[in-house]
């Protein structure tokens, strides 16, 4: 059975899950106006797929018969001053989340809740893949820096995530 103070923080990652999301449409939302299509896209995907990730959290509540309790969101920035900038925040973004997660992980050993290790084993390798992902997009636009072909490029590749 999943403890209180599990649930708890379990919420409070839940609301983080929505934040994010809510970040990376303020991002695409930014992208778009700027006329980066592809960045667009790219956070647009992205955005669905944190809210994927609180919709998971939040079937494991569940499934654990606890409760899901969902707070106020906080507004995101609404500017970004260039598409490397948005990436480097990005990379920042999802640092956070890894160290979260990994708190988790971490009360989940502690109080020898298996099960909830067991879930938490998932999004501890989902991170892996967010922070690589960023650092790919940092890498290329770092590349590109200068050129506005190359820019349009590396717009170009982003818009293929799908």
């Amino acid at each position: 059975m999943i403890s209180d103070k599990m649930t708890k923080e379990i919420n409070a990652q839940i609301n983080r899950e929505l934040y994010s999301a809510y970040l990376y449409l303020a991002m695409s939302a930014d992208a778009m106006h700027k006329g980066f299509r592809g960045a667009a896209s790219w956070f647009a995907v992205q955005f669905k797929e944190e809210q994927g990730h609180a919709e998971r959290f939040m079937k494991y509540l569940h499934d654990q018969n606890a409760r899901v309790d969902l707070d106020d969101i906080e507004a995101p920035p609404k500017v970004w001053k260039d598409l490397l900038t948005a990436f480097q925040e990005t990379l920042a973004h999802e640092k956070t989340v890894t160290a979260s997660i990994n708190r988790l992980a971490a009360l989940a050993v502690a109080e020898k809740d298996f099960a909830t290790q067991n879930a938490l084993q998932w999004f501890v390798n989902e991170q892996i893949e967010e922070e690589a992902s960023a650092m790919d997009v940092i890498w290329m636009l770092e590349m590109a820096a200068g050129s506005k072909g190359a820019l349009f490029m590396a717009d170009k590749k982003l818009g293929d995530r799908k």
